[in-house]
């Protein structure tokens, strides 16, 4: 295999051979360099999802009654789940900051950063005193330390996603920019299976030492993420920008809002059903099964192990179906899948039986929203023109993560807690079991919107990385 570089096949008009022979001329990409940029890429996305998985299954479990006592284990979980929906709330704030400066230094150096601020700040909840050594100042610090895990995590994934689009060859964006979203299934299983490890041993990881040990090898995912990110070469797109435009002013922020706010409108509806559908499913579903249904703890995390397994073979797979058949026809058959199959998982969930809850969330997070995800990849960089890409990317995942993801398990909470309040029981069932009904609904507008927004924009597959336009003018 030869080296790859951007050629013809990426520009257009009389600019296509000059394009060439200056991207060659700023940075040669072989074989070797592109097997390391994905790796690089998903060991960051697999801190970033280790820590989100992480911080779901604490939230879920464990993080109540350290952080939040009360004599109401309901408000303690809903003050749990606020404290998750914060570290939303900041992405965009992360996104855009982080994402102007990845436009204007280059992808390399902003996800450096990004990356080193995720682990410090997920290592550090793992020194936190609790509430009963410290009193306000434990829950403070947590939401601290999760301010500063979002804002890292705001241009995170946006920039691992804008480095390989731009890093892969030409009719293979789709199944190489998928590959580091790999990362997301390995932090899952990794948070999943050391969850499993403490839970298994018989601890009580609330009144003991041994909740911390999740948070504090954060630490060493970290040090080879860096040691990676170290080696690699900056994205060829941004090479040639760089030598095409050096003296060019970037749009920032406002001018962003002015050229691409209707690429952003569509881009967050694209993300409804991915991104609030997997933050359902991965966050609250495990809540449901484990404190509305009675299922003991180990019973979430073997499901949300099973529905990562099953999504480590959907996220290449739709990145490879999405560069044969289109990124906008892949998109929506997730999407789609997404909206058919809610009733039945939730229905499965609300069995309180293992098995059943496995197959559910592999089923509705494995393969309908973790589908989306895969093929998401290079479509949302393939839909920003090159001189804000990096910050149109991160604004449109962050605010859709704030609207779709973030205060879907907050809503979530409070659905099962009105429908305790209203139905404390029914025919003998666990009291709050009938929020299945209302929580597949849910998920049904979230993938309705979704597949809606996939009819306003046109197939961007392949299009020419050097275009300053947007796809949609």
């Amino acid at each position: 295999m030869t080296a790859q570089t951007f050629d013809s096949t990426l520009v257009s008009g009389s600019r296509a051979s000059a394009a060439a022979d200056t991207a060659h001329q700023a940075v040669e990409i072989t074989p070797a360099d592109l097997r390391r940029a994905a790796w690089t890429c998903s060991l960051g996305s697999a801190l970033e999802y280790y820590d989100f998985a992480l911080y779901s299954l604490a939230s879920a479990l464990v993080f109540g009654p350290l952080f939040f006592p009360s004599k109401s284990p309901g408000l303690a979980l809903i003050a749990s789940f606020a404290t998750y929906s914060i570290g939303f709330a900041v992405r965009p704030v992360g996104g855009i900051f982080f994402g102007a400066l990845g436009d204007k230094y280059g992808r390399k150096r902003v996800l450096l950063l990004t990356v080193t601020l995720m682990g410090i700040a997920s290592t550090a909840i793992g020194l936190l005193p609790t509430y009963q050594q410290v009193g306000i100042w434990a829950p403070l610090a947590l939401i601290g330390m999760r301010v500063l895990q979002g804002l890292g995590a705001g241009a995170e994934q946006a920039g691992a996603a804008v480095m390989m689009t731009e890093y892969a060859p030409p009719g293979k964006r789709g199944f190489y920019a998928a590959m580091p979203f790999l990362g997301i299934q390995i932090g899952t299983i990794i948070a999943a299976l050391v969850y499993c490890a403490l839970l298994f041993g018989g601890r009580d990881v609330v009144v003991s030492w041994v909740w911390r040990v999740p948070f504090l090898l954060s630490a060493i995912i970290l040090a080879v993420a860096l040691y990676m990110r170290l080696t690699l070469k900056e994205s060829p797109a941004f090479a040639v920008m760089e030598e095409e435009r050096a003296h060019e002013e970037r749009p920032g922020l406002f001018g962003l809002l002015r050229q691409s706010w209707k690429t952003i409108i569509i881009g967050i509806g694209l993300r409804a059903g991915e991104n609030g559908g997997s933050s359902l499913y991965q966050v609250l579903a495990i809540s449901y099964i484990v404190h509305t249904m009675g299922l003991p703890a180990f019973s979430g995390t073997i499901a949300l192990i099973s529905a990562a397994l099953v999504g480590g073979i959907t996220v290449p797979v739709a990145g490879r179906m999405s560069d044969r058949f289109g990124r906008v026809k892949t998109y929506r058959a997730f999407a789609i899948l997404e909206l058919v199959s809610a009733l039945p998982v939730w229905w499965a969930f609300s069995q309180g039986n293992t098995t059943l809850a496995a197959i559910g969330l592999s089923v509705g997070l494995g393969i309908s929203a973790w589908g989306m995800f895969g093929s998401q990849a290079a479509f949302l960089p393939e839909m920003f023109g090159a001189r804000h890409r990096y910050i149109g990317v991160s604004l449109t995942r962050e605010v859709s993560a704030v609207v779709a993801g973030g205060i879907t398990p907050l809503v979530g909470s409070f659905i099962i807690a009105m429908v305790i309040r209203e139905w404390p029981s029914h025919a003998g069932s666990h009291p709050g079991s009938l929020a299945w009904i209302p929580l597949a609904f849910y998920v049904m507008a979230l993938a309705l919107t979704t597949i809606i927004a996939t009819f306003f924009i046109p197939e961007c597959r392949n299009r020419d990385l050097l275009d300053t336009r947007d796809l949609i003018q």
